[in-house]
């Protein structure tokens, strides 16, 4: 008996034949339902705590081993605009939760292919919106209801930052979570606000995980360019240029016709060199950084003026020290106006590594680092992310400290309440609230396959539990777990937006019906084809509105 199922070979001639059938609008769902599977089918082994990593080959060449969404979908190379509409929407929730990149496109994977099936059995686009919309927005009513706990303003956030750093860390989560508790808390103000731009993450390698420590003032990884090593009563500028002259853009050469040219032109670097670096010193700047290339020779001319130069390692670092000393970031080389102060900038010596620190000596310290050690470029890379997405849970937390199970324990409710609802309406809003309840019961199994247990046999479990109403209920590394007994919890702010925003990716999916791509900015046009084009439309005047 024939296969029923198409081979490989004549896969893309039963594809063609069934695009055929389709309408404009039907044909375009159908490529970007492709293209955003295809990013979901990349990021589906990240997900969640028991996530694999993925060696990324970046486009100069580097290797880095990673399992972290935003670091994956930010290297990639995408063309398809579906796919790159995705990855924006990932990186915005990314930038302002701190987490679920990774949800929001699995999500939204899961929801347009729900989509493409509800197209195809007839279904209109424009009733596929409208389900999905109401959908939505009683999803965004039922998640308050489903909060299981909160934190308290002066309770111990230990408990509810563990699963934060579990989920990125390979090993010491309970030290880590430990300082990252004592971090959040030392850096609060007086009257318990919290300030995440105050906490600083400096990766020294050498040493082990556990030799990883806390002190006051910011650190930045790294040695002094120069001679000076320390200063005391500190004026600092910020630079996000290199220290030396400003560049041109276009390529120079300079044409030198005797030893004297030649002589003149060093005697004029000098020169301008050190009229740069006296203009800082004239006004008091002893501490310089910058984020760029060093010039040789106004380094020498630092060194003589007593002037320490730092060269950042990323522009990150320059935009802590900018809000911590409430100083501007200047683009070129010039005399600040304010510059920031501190009682001290040194180096600090650490096995294998060096930091300049940046010390204060108040009360309330303005910054406080959290130094992580370790053996392994990659162990350092997980631990500072399991800190950086720790210090973002405390900051969502601080605005609203309302938490809901996690583990594949939030989605299962959820679903389950728009399931209810959904086989309670008449009419096409009733299957697309189904559908939207199918797209969030795939997350549990999704995690469930990452931690090397049967999906399909705890998605089941858990929705006998969720039927029985004990919502608390998830997914585990050997089956099912109480998510409340074991400490795992989801912000409520970040699983509200991205649930938003995986929707309204979809719903502006759902109504594209064409792909236009424009021509190239300065592409040249004949004249005798532009001609042409004008004869024709002269003799077919209707022949546009019959296209």
């Amino acid at each position: 008996m024939a296969d029923p199922d198409p081979s490989a070979g004549n896969l893309p001639q039963v594809l063609n034949k069934e695009i055929k059938c389709m309408s404009k609008q039907e044909k375009s769902l159908l490529g970007s339902v492709a293209a955003i599977k295809t990013l979901a089918g990349i990021l589906r082994s990240c997900y969640g705590p028991y996530g694999r990593l993925k060696y990324l080959v970046t486009s100069q060449g580097k290797t880095v081993c990673t399992g972290y969404a935003a670091t994956i979908l930010r290297a990639l190379e995408l063309e398809h605009p579906a796919a790159q509409l995705l990855r924006e929407a990932a990186q915005t929730q990314a930038e302002n939760s701190g987490d679920g990149t990774a949800f929001v496109v699995l999500l939204a994977g899961a929801l347009l292919e729900q989509a493409e099936a509800m197209v195809r059995a007839g279904l209109p686009h424009s009733r596929v919106r409208e389900a999905y919309a109401i959908a939505t927005d009683e999803a965004l009513k039922i998640l308050p209801t489903l909060v299981v706990c909160s934190l308290d303003s002066l309770e111990n956030p230990t408990w509810a930052l563990r699963s934060a750093v579990y989920t990125h860390s390979l090993s010491h989560h309970e030290y880590l979570t430990n300082l990252v508790t004592q971090a959040c808390h030392d850096s609060r103000d007086p009257d318990g606000s919290f300030h995440p731009e105050r906490l600083a993450v400096c990766s020294v390698p050498g040493a082990d995980l556990g030799d990883s420590s806390l002190i006051p003032g910011l650190a930045v990884y790294g040695a002094p360019c120069g001679k000076i090593t320390a200063i005391f009563n500190a004026k600092v500028a910020l630079y996000s240029c290199p220290f030396g002259p400003v560049s041109p853009h276009t390529p120079a050469a300079a044409h030198l016709s005797s030893s004297e040219d030649l002589i003149n032109h060093k005697e004029g670097e000098d020169r301008l060199a050190s009229r740069l670096v006296g203009q800082l010193a004239a006004v008091g700047i002893n501490v310089v950084v910058v984020w760029g290339q060093i010039n040789e020779i106004c380094l020498l001319h630092a060194d003589r003026h007593n002037i320490m130069v730092v060269q950042a390692k990323s522009r990150r670092q320059l935009v802590q020290l900018s809000h911590v000393m409430h100083i501007t970031l200047l683009p070129f080389l010039i005399p600040p106006i304010v510059a920031g102060e501190c009682v001290r900038v040194y180096t600090q010596e650490m096995a294998l590594g060096l930091a300049v620190v940046f010390e204060w000596n108040y009360l309330f310290a303005p910054a406080i680092t959290v130094i992580l050690r370790g053996s392994t470029d990659e162990g350092l890379k997980g631990a500072e992310q399991a800190v950086r997405h720790a210090i973002n849970t405390y900051t969502q937390l601080s605005q609203d400290p309302r938490l809901l199970p996690g583990a594949g324990a939030t989605e299962l409710a959820l679903a389950k309440e728009l399931s209810e609802l959904g086989s309670q309406l008449e009419g096409p809003n009733g299957p697309g609230i189904l559908a939207f309840a199918r797209a969030l019961r795939s997350l549990p199994v999704i995690l469930a396959e990452n931690a090397g247990v049967p999906g399909a046999d705890i998605l089941a479990q858990l929705q006998g539990h969720h039927q029985a109403g004990d919502i608390v209920m998830g997914v585990g590394d050997e089956g099912t777990i109480n998510v409340t007994q074991e400490g795992i919890f989801d912000p409520l702010t970040v699983k509200t937006r991205g649930i938003r925003v995986a929707a309204d990716v979809v719903l502006e999916l759902v109504t594209v019906d064409d792909i236009l791509i424009a021509k190239k900015s300065g592409e040249f046009i004949n004249p005798k084809d532009r001609d042409s084009e004008s004869d024709n439309l002269k003799q077919h005047p209707t022949s546009l509105n019959n296209n």
